[in-house]
């Protein structure tokens, strides 16, 4: 048997708090007077929290100081872990569990590279910790994604080339960075928008366990 190294993205691929992310940011947007959709949110998705504010600033032609800015980032996230407060094993995303349970059973290398600096309270919430070797977050890197750093330093912690690395990811940003950095390339959302992915999912439901035991065997 192979072995490889598997690495999750965490929002949109493993549990959905995108839409906590976009409420907390929208009440941020709404004391702005700065009209932030659904739309302008997928800009965001795969992004760290600083560049997540400049964009939205920039959606409104906002000028801030950097001490308003400190004090906003303060806010979202605040606003951000009330919403996680009663997570449980119910918010992971269909499809997820079996899959990660028979990497386990496979015996693979498995890693979450995300950009989310609350990730292991997640993880935890989740009862998941235990299926991940590593965790990789938003506070063990210092550039973004479409960089490969989050990766690549999930791929290094599990003694991994990157062409032996899976990337799961539901973000164009995450889907260049697992490219990037000489990766396989797995997108999770819609095929319009992650197209540059080497294999597109709608969601883990429609993954079958024999493209996962190929992957391994390749």
């Amino acid at each position: 048997m192979n072995k490889k190294a598997f690495i999750f993205d965490l929002d949109g691929v493993i549990v959905d708090t995108a839409r906590y992310h976009y409420l907390a940011w929208q009440k941020i947007a709404q004391e702005l007077n700065i009209d932030f959709t659904l739309e302008h949110n997928e800009l965001l998705k795969g992004v760290s929290r600083v560049r997540s504010l400049d964009i939205i600033l920039e959606l409104g032609k906002v000028e801030a100081s950097q001490e308003d800015k400190n004090k906003w980032l303060i806010q979202k996230n605040e606003e951000y872990l009330s919403y996680l407060v009663d997570m449980d094993q119910s918010e992971i995303l269909p499809g997820v569990m079996p899959v990660l349970k028979y990497l386990k059973e496979k015996n693979q290398a498995i890693a979450l590279g995300s950009a989310s600096k609350n990730a292991r309270p997640i993880l935890e919430k989740t009862g998941i910790m235990q299926y991940f070797d590593v965790i990789v977050d938003g506070n063990d890197v210092t550039n973004a994604k479409p960089d490969p750093e989050v990766f690549l330093i999930a791929a290094k912690l599990l003694g991994a080339k990157p062409e032996d690395a899976i990337v799961f990811e539901d973000s164009v940003a995450g889907v260049q960075a697992a490219n990037i950095g000489k990766m396989t390339s797995i997108g999770i959302g819609e095929e319009k928008t992650l197209h540059e992915a080497k294999y597109i999912y709608p969601d883990f439901t429609h993954i079958d366990m024999r493209f996962i035991e190929g992957l391994i065997n390749k």
